[in-house]
């Protein structure tokens, strides 16, 4: 079943699973999703389940309703979406969906493709064992980095051999991993960064001990990235 992780400040508080047809959610306690913040209209908007599909509505609310960083009115919602409500972020997940997808190109051909690209700037940081290795890359297919936001994110290694490491995520994408085994990558988005994977079996990488699965889905401040047997964590100012 679809599954909603409603987060603020980065800290996950509540996480809802979707079984009804018709879901509302605002700051008044009638609603079946309670978010009680001034930020948030009484009644906010509304998600409707119907064949498989799961479309959000806002409810002409005061601070608007958006996804992946546009307002909406009315949306379709693919696994791996944010949401933003007041100061509220909510990731949709859907399994139903990562299971159906699949990929119309080989990863691993993409990859070697940008990298390999004459307007690339591409450089390594090679670990000397364990993880592999961390890469990152800039082509002119992924937009200037000068039309990006003003960001400082980090990845903080956790385990691994490259535990305690910080690696900046200053390019437009930053890929990570093992060739062979597990390769995943970040981008840097105008709405912010997504995680992808890239190559390797698909329980290699999980986003807060979840299985990404094929599809792009949006980091958040302060989310645990696992990879290959090494762990990480995500920060953003």
């Amino acid at each position: 079943m679809p599954n909603l992780v409603i987060s603020i400040d980065g800290a996950v508080i509540k996480e809802v699973t979707l079984t009804k047809e018709r879901t509302t959610l605002g700051r008044r306690p009638y609603n079946d999703i309670v978010i009680e913040n001034l930020a948030v209209s009484g009644e906010h908007a509304v998600l409707t389940m119907l064949d498989g599909k799961v479309v959000i509505e806002d409810l002409h609310s005061t601070n608007g309703t958006f996804v992946n960083g546009r307002a909406i009115q009315k949306q379709e919602l693919m696994h791996g979406d944010l949401l933003d409500i007041g100061r509220y972020k909510i990731r949709f997940l859907d399994n139903t969906q990562v299971s159906k997808a699949k990929p119309t190109t080989s990863p691993a051909k993409a990859l070697a493709h940008i990298s390999e690209g004459p307007d690339s700037d591409y450089t390594k940081l090679a670990s000397p064992s364990g993880f592999g290795e961390i890469s990152s890359f800039a082509s002119t297919i992924q937009g200037a980095v000068s039309s990006l936001p003003d960001r400082h994110a980090v990845i903080h290694m956790l385990s691994g051999s490259m535990a305690g490491k910080e690696v900046s995520l200053y390019k437009v994408v930053t890929t990570l991993g093992k060739p062979g085994v597990a390769i995943a990558s970040i981008t840097q988005k105008p709405h912010g960064f997504v995680l992808t994977q890239l190559e390797g079996e698909s329980e290699a990488l999980k986003l807060n001990g979840q299985i990404v699965g094929p599809l792009s889905v949006p980091l958040l401040n302060g989310d645990i990235v696992e990879l290959a047997g090494s762990s990480m964590r995500f920060t953003v100012e």
